[in-house]
């Protein structure tokens, strides 16, 4: 097989972008991006340092405090969100194609995520920040109250690897829409497509300040989140760096949303059609090769069905095209890294070692010398308890464990530290909604999972703190201040 790699292009990224240009970084740190199907070299990006982080602070409360960004009215906002949003959609197929060089997502699924996502909630945002009332005013005993929505001020958004543009722009679009400006750290292993963010904001006439972008690593990130001139952290990330994150947030009385890592269950009921059930696998199960924070790697199967659901799941893993991420054949792709890579080995290591049964994969493709692929895994007869069953993996690596009757289903759904996602299958409808409303996630689909942009996301116990898309998202960036006023200002 040959994996293309335009290596003529040159991806290199040595600049921040900052007050609205491009500046020289204050330290002398890069990160070599290799290409995840080929290890070849794709670009160098500096490494921010705490001096880059507070710069990129300051320019954004410039922006907030004394610049026009905290004096524009929603419908000013909508226009410039609208353009950044024009200036995104005309780069997109090749941000899709980078973002799938430097993480392995296939090319399909990046075209929506990264490549036509962001400018779409951009729109989203612009609408509703239109339509939505900012200003209120309510009577009271002693006269008026204005009851206002205003900015939460300036946000520090620290993004990860897996869905790099999408990720920052479930962030950066609601925030933009409320008034606030924003601080992004990239994740380093996907240093280079974030400044395709800072490059659309010039095109579009973002005023300087507004949006800043700063690749870093963890310190230079603890920089960021405790900048005494930020208002608010917004993350995607693992659970374990969620934890430090929200404590630091705890200490500053600082406003966060978290949403962070998943082990959610896919629970196949015994009247499960299973032509659908193997037809929603990939989004359910093995999206994104298994690097994406919802996917149900915990397959729950009815004992009286249990030899057929752990068939079908084991042909669907078998048929999976691993290979070249850019080819629309594809459906798996490669670990992002080599420490990602390295990880979901050692749990291929632990589940040969347990009790559960390798049914199909459990290494790397044979036929793969380059590039940090790994086959698709599938682990039968797993108990609850085993590592694998209870530890994100984030690889192609789903675990089949059998249940008696609905009950105890609901009880091994929810036998686990983390509630993101979910999904239940059925042929009755009414069943499977009322066995979803038992699970405790925050996002959970009956006969299929696909993420909708337009409802709220996020988890419940160790996946996280708050919601992001939809609506509800904007609260995340609104704070409410209420004045108190004579009764002649009731009809203003």
């Amino acid at each position: 097989m040959t994996i293309a790699a335009d290596s003529s292009t040159d991806l290199d990224r040595t600049r921040f972008f900052i007050d609205g240009a491009w500046v020289a970084p204050k330290g002398t740190e890069t990160h070599l991006a290799l290409e995840a199907a080929t290890e070849a070299p794709l670009g160098t990006a500096s490494l921010g340092t705490d001096a880059d982080i507070d710069a990129a602070v300051r320019a954004a409360r410039r922006a907030l405090d004394d610049g026009p960004w905290g004096r524009t009215t929603p419908a000013e906002r909508a226009a410039a969100m609208r353009r950044f949003a024009e200036a995104l959609a005309a780069r997109g197929a090749d941000t899709a194609t980078l973002v799938s060089r430097e993480n392995g997502m296939p090319i399909g699924l990046s075209n929506a995520f990264n490549g036509e996502a962001p400018a779409g909630l951009l729109n989203m945002y612009a609408d509703q920040i239109e339509t939505m009332p900012l200003e209120e005013t309510r009577p009271s005993p002693s006269g008026s109250t204005v009851v206002r929505r205003a900015p939460v001020g300036v946000v520090g958004a620290i993004t990860p690897w897996n869905y790099p543009q999408a990720l920052a722009m479930m962030k950066i679009a609601p925030a933009l829409a409320a008034g606030c400006t924003v601080v992004l750290k990239p994740s380093p292993e996907t240093a280079l497509d974030g400044y395709i963010l800072g490059d659309a904001a010039v095109e579009a006439g973002l005023p300087p300040g507004v949006l800043n972008i700063v690749v870093a690593g963890r310190e230079s990130g603890a920089a960021l989140v405790s900048h005494p001139l930020v208002d608010k952290i917004a993350f995607t990330g693992s659970t374990a760096a969620g934890r430090i994150i929200g404590a630091e947030c705890g200490r500053l009385i600082r406003r966060c949303t978290l949403e962070l890592g998943g082990k959610s269950a896919a629970i196949v009921l015994d009247d499960v059609d299973l032509d659908t059930f193997v037809a929603g696998l990939d989004n359910a199960c093995f999206q994104n090769n298994g690097q994406t924070c919802t996917v149900q790697s915990r397959i729950l199967a009815p004992r009286s069905r249990y030899a057929e659901v752990v068939e079908a799941v084991a042909q669907f893993a078998r048929e999976m095209v691993v290979g070249d991420p850019l080819d629309p054949a594809v459906t798996c792709g490669p670990m992002a890294s080599k420490a990602q890579l390295d990880r979901v080995l050692g749990y291929l290591d632990l589940g040969r070692a347990s009790d559960a049964r390798l049914v199909t994969g459990g290494g790397r493709p044979a036929n793969l010398s380059r590039g940090w692929f790994v086959e698709p895994t599938v682990f039968a007869d797993v108990d609850n308890r085993e590592r694998i069953a209870q530890e994100e993996i984030f690889g192609p690596v789903v675990t089949i464990t059998p249940y008696d009757d609905d009950d105890e289903a609901v009880r091994i759904a929810n036998d686990s530290e983390y509630g993101l996602g979910g999904s239940v299958w059925t042929t009755d409808e009414h069943r499977g909604l009322a066995l979803a409303r038992r699970v405790r996630t925050g996002t959970i689909g009956v006969n299929y999972y696909l993420q909708d942009l337009g409802a709220p996301f996020g988890g419940m116990k160790g996946s996280g703190i708050g919601r992001e898309l939809g609506p509800e998202a904007l609260g995340n960036y609104l704070e409410f201040q209420s004045i108190y006023a004579s009764a002649d200002h009731l009809d203003h």
